[in-house]
């Protein structure tokens, strides 16, 4: 038995739920709820369904650890309902998830601390796209404000191909983010407990590390060492840490950035809920730094708990 586990009293994993990202969800709670299960913790898990049996199902628990991805669960609804019942849970509060969720504000945040983050415009109709191209350079990615993994999101570099993006975005989103493309190489960054893990490169033979390169692609490579050297990997995960406290993140999290050609870094997002599958980037950041999937869980719970 897990003494520091027990302690925390009956533990539901919360997953599943109602997103686009259900699936991934899903994938992750229930490795997390295995993992729980060999630490000898008292777990229960619980697919989110936004009706009358939620509040039954919650009220049984004494501790939740989100496993939810997507609207719902990453941004600040679960977190606010858990405040309410009084049952502490698992990574960033309310105000934090939210802010993290939010593509558009959590680059206006950024920007306002000075931070970098490529140039960008907030877009709510087809008579904002007119020029935006060339504004921002020969090409841009297209993006949903409060999707996840990648959905909805495609690269342009004609108006014909940002006015499909735009619809595509549209339909998962009223709020669009037209962002400068950021030609160079794609890293991750987790944190966990304040302390930056390894970095990852994430590459793809993809345009871009879309959702396909994430859950689908046997051709997409995860490298660590990321192939930085000590000082800029030391640089990047400074600022990926930064970055994090600066949206009001707590425990753990993972923050996407990119290196253009002359070596400088720019902050692409903030995710407060990442996947937690044993494919997922933060279990393979923690192995990198020799902690276990199952160590990992218990530090996000026992961080969690200190808080």
């Amino acid at each position: 038995m897990n003494g520091q586990l027990q302690a925390l009293g009956k533990i539901g994993v919360l997953f599943g739920g109602e997103s686009a990202e259900r699936e991934i969800s899903l994938r992750s709670g229930n490795a997390v709820l295995a993992a729980l299960q060999n630490l000898g913790a008292n777990v229960v898990a619980i697919d989110v369904r936004f009706n009358d049996s939620l509040f039954a199902q919650l009220r049984e628990i004494d501790f939740a650890f989100i496993a939810l991805h997507g609207r719902g669960g990453e941004d600040g609804v679960i977190q606010g309902l858990l405040e309410i019942m009084g049952i502490p849970y698992t990574g960033s509060g309310v105000a934090a998830s939210a802010l993290g969720m939010d593509k558009l504000r959590t680059k206006w945040l950024w920007q306002g601390a000075g931070l970098p983050t490529p140039e960008f415009f907030a877009v709510s109709s087809v008579e904002q796209l007119n020029g935006l191209v060339e504004q921002l350079g020969s090409a841009v990615m297209v993006k949903p404000s409060h999707e996840g993994s990648s959905i909805g999101m495609s690269r342009a570099t004609t108006q014909t191909e940002l006015q499909q993006a735009f619809d595509k975005a549209r339909s998962h989103d009223s709020d669009i983010l037209v962002e400068r493309w950021i030609d160079g190489q794609e890293f991750t960054c987790a944190v966990l407990n304040g302390v930056a893990l390894p970095v990852i490169r994430l590459k793809t033979p993809n345009v871009f590390y879309d959702y396909e390169a994430k859950y689908q692609s046997t051709n997409t490579e995860y490298l660590i060492p990321c192939g930085l050297t000590a000082e800029q990997e030391a640089q990047l995960q400074a600022l990926s840490v930064k970055a994090f406290h600066a949206v009001g993140c707590k425990v753990w999290g993972r923050v996407d950035a990119m290196m253009d050609k002359n070596g400088r870094f720019w902050l692409l997002e903030v995710n407060t809920v990442p996947g937690m599958t044993d494919h997922s980037l933060v279990p393979m950041a923690a192995r990198a730094a020799g902690q276990s999937f199952e160590q990992l869980v218990q530090n996000i719970l026992l961080g969690s708990a200190g808080q």
